[in-house]
């Protein structure tokens, strides 16, 4: 049978994202929201110019046309390759100071490939090998290590590895970088891990501005109501008897402009000089330009008024003494208690120094550590404002908890303790973290210590790499793919240390995840650091990616039969297996298929369809919910890797006790979440598939409970669940009934009314807000 044609993208996805990025461009009134979004138009611009050209075939994993797989691209939202290569940068200035020593003859048709011939020879590979021995080199992109690994191929008289690497590296010499940046480079140890280095922790800090109503309001406590109650106490020394405040409607009290102090013209001339140099200097405020004020009309009155009020109008009198007569009453008289109590009050809330001033005092106390590094701590970091600083910020002020949290980002401890402190939020944070110490317990199978650090530092660049959007069963490029990490292969050895350490590196990392987001599935990120360590590990498991609707292929490779085969025997007999109708068994010859050179399960296929019947409610035709549908059958089938990690590495007893905490947390975050008002339709069904995937995670968790917990576990959901109304009640009623031995029919309702709780539909969702 004829394999299936190739299927790419359509571009349709990045018109809109260059609609709405120049939208975004247009409408912004900040520049740096403004430049951000046009730096992403101009991405878009370039993915759309390279499929008009036939340049790009988005959905290949070689996208760009004459382009290896393993060279870095840059991606745009969404997967799509913009047709740049990372690799390929402008020099820089040590490197061109590098290529002025270089010979003018030296071949090469650009400076990039000269430099890059230049370091294969004598002395480049001399300066290559130093770096290498002394740690002192970056790795910002996996290409950038190519060369370490010819230098060192080349010292340990493997010169014909290192002449076949070349050779493959030979003809994009002209335009990517194949050496590192030789600077030191912090890398933390194995035991701890950072999230951003300090460096650019601290370029954040910097670029916090005071919000425009603060700066507002600011000004007008520090600068405006000062000279406001001067220019108030000014008209007030004209006014011989009382003076005017408002009674009811009237106002009543002395007149304004009836005595003159001998130094009052000299005064106001100074209050004059010193209102327009406010006005030249500060511009946050306009409530003293209010035409209708009594800061207004009091200053135009006094501008109009050289020496006496002989300048003035019966009228306009009237006016000062009605704003008088209003501020007084409001305010008080000048320097009088109830005045002075206002203002003392707002001088003290005005003193507090705003978060971009202390946001300024944390990054000047970055400073002294280096850019690339990480914190040992966070105690320097987060005293109180010393008198050292008060140039920026009022001494013993405290530093707000949600800045020290931002400066948090570049500390370096343990991964338990960085989700702890909330600065891993999430299992994708997590994954973004986890190479930190994935890369260094890959690399233990090398012998030479150096080549293992220029192996670690690669992998972490590679793993920054964004992911293509893929289709035809396309995966994406891994990392012994990159040619000269292929030619270290033989270099290293699988040692029983090294297996056991990832083992347990990738025991802790399960539990973290799942202890810490339990309401959430392994993404994908993160199932790639996992993968990576189970081969570190000796161990062969059917982890299964997210795959998203709206590319769905309409098939599966067979470790999706692997995987619900094992969900099906560990989960056989209890509250999973009969809440989600598991299948007993799975023949131990499934029917495979081979689509786009991969062989698929064809027999798990046919029965996600089958099965995403239940969720076919109405006469909808999306293609995305169709193939939404199917999806979460193929991950209720497999529990998306739960049964799978949890047998393999032996967590059963684990979950048996932590499941009934797990899955109340899980609950906890559904109500929270199904709480939340839908911004609209659309947002709504989003909120019903998270809430769905939480629910089958807490299932997951209570199937390894003793009934007397999940019942208890069941109340407590019952309480919270009141919140929702009686929309959410038939989910809660289905989950009771197959604790207590029911079973959903084919159409996932009960007798009784419960219904099996789903994220997907085609159609109206009966758990959606109206």
């Amino acid at each position: 049978m004829p394999d299936e044609a190739e299927v790419t993208a359509s571009p349709a996805y990045a018109v809109g994202q260059l609609q709405r990025a120049f939208q975004r461009a247009l409408a912004a009134d900040d520049a740096g929201v403004r430049r951000r979004a046009a730096g992403r138009a101009e991405m878009w611009r370039a993915v759309l110019d390279g499929i008009a050209t036939g340049r790009l075939t988005i959905g290949s994993r070689t996208p760009v046309a004459d382009t290896p797989a393993w060279v870095t691209l840059e991606v745009a939202h969404g997967g799509f390759a913009t047709g740049r290569y990372l690799a390929e940068t402008a020099l820089r200035d040590d490197e061109l100071e590098r290529l002025r020593s270089v010979p003018v003859d030296a071949p090469g048709d650009s400076d990039r490939e000269r430099l890059n011939l230049w370091y294969l020879g004598d002395d480049g590979l001399a300066e290559l090998l130093d770096a290498l021995r002394t740690g002192r080199y970056r790795v910002d992109v996996p290409e950038e290590a190519a060369l370490l690994v010819v230098a060192w191929l080349l010292e340990h008289g493997r010169d014909a590895a290192a002449l076949d690497l070349v050779a493959e590296l030979r003809p994009l010499m002209h335009r990517l970088r194949f050496t590192p940046r030789f600077e030191v480079t912090p890398v933390p140890s194995g035991a701890v891990v950072r999230l951003q280095p300090v460096g650019e922790v601290r370029d954040s800090l910097r670029q916090a501005t005071v919000r425009p109503p603060i700066a507002a309001m600011l000004e007008t406590l520090r600068v405006w109501n000062p000279l406001y109650d001067r220019l108030v106490e000014l008209w007030c020394e004209t006014v011989e008897d009382e003076l005017p405040e408002v009674a009811g409607s009237t106002v009543v009290g002395g007149w304004p402009c009836t005595v003159w102090p001998a130094d009052w013209s000299e005064r106001r001339r100074q209050w004059l000089d010193d209102y327009r140099a406010a006005a030249e200097s500060h511009h946050s405020s306009d409530a003293h330009r209010h035409a209708r004020s009594n800061f207004t009309r009091l200053r135009s009155a006094l501008e109009r008024c050289p020496d006496d009020s002989a300048a003035l109008t019966g009228r306009e009198v009237g006016w000062i003494r009605r704003a008088l007569a209003n501020t007084i009453t409001a305010h008080g008289a000048p320097r009088s208690q109830t005045r002075a109590a206002l203002r003392a009050t707002q001088a003290a809330v005005a003193a507090r120094p705003t978060y971009a001033a202390l946001s300024r005092v944390l990054s000047a106390r970055m400073d002294s550590y280096p850019d690339d590094g990480g914190l040992p701590s966070l105690d320097p970091i987060a005293a109180d404002v010393s008198e050292d600083e008060a140039s920026v910020a009022s001494p013993g002020y405290p530093i707000p908890p949600h800045l020290v949290a931002k400066a948090a980002r570049a500390l370096e401890a343990p991964v338990g303790e960085l989700v702890d402190r909330g600065v891993i939020p999430s299992g994708e944070v997590l994954a973004r973290v986890l190479p930190q110490i994935t890369s260094q317990l890959i690399a233990a199978n090398i012998d030479d210590s150096a080549l293992a650090s220029a192996y670690a530092r690669a992998y972490a660049a590679f793993r920054r790499r964004r992911s293509l959007l893929l289709l035809n069963l396309e995966h994406q490029v891994r990392f012994d793919e990159l040619p000269w990490i292929a030619a270290v292969a033989p270099f290293r050895a699988r040692r029983g240390q090294a297996a056991r350490a990832a083992d347990q590196s990738l025991r802790e990392t399960t539990v973290l995840a799942l202890g810490a987001f339990p309401q959430a599935i392994l993404p994908n990120p993160l199932l790639r650091e996992l993968s990576a360590l189970t081969n570190q590990a000796g161990l062969r498991l059917p982890l299964v990616e997210e795959v998203a609707a709206d590319i769905f292929m309409g098939t599966f490779t067979t470790k999706w039969r692997d995987a619900a085969t094992i969900a099906s025997r560990v989960l056989s007999g209890t509250l999973y297996g009969g809440y989600y109708d598991l299948p007993e068994d799975w023949p131990a010859a499934g029917v495979t298929r081979k689509r786009w050179r991969k062989s698929t399960a064809e027999d798990f296929a046919q029965l996600c369809v089958r099965r995403s019947q239940e969720a076919r409610t109405g006469d909808g035709k999306g293609y995305v919910a169709s193939n939404g549908v199917v999806l979460e059958q193929s991950q209720i089938l497999t529990t998306q890797n739960l049964a799978v990690l949890v047998d393999a590495l032996e967590l059963i007893g684990w979950a048996r006790d932590a499941g009934g905490e797990l899955a109340d947390r899980s609950f906890v975050w559904l109500v929270r979440r199904m709480s939340q008002p839908a911004l609209n339709w659309v947002s709504g069904l989003q909120t019903i598939k998270n809430a769905a995937y939480a629910w089958r995670q807490a299932i997951f968790f209570l199937s390894f409970c003793e009934p007397a917990v999940q019942r208890e576990s069941l109340a407590r959901l019952r309480d919270r669940a009141a919140v929702l109304g009686p929309r959410f009640a038939p989910a809660v009623d289905g989950l009771e009934a197959v604790i207590e031995g029911g079973r959903f029919d084919g159409s996932g309702r009960m007798s009784g009314g419960g219904r099996r709780l789903l994220g997907w539909s085609v159609g109206p969702h009966w758990a959606q807000r109206d």
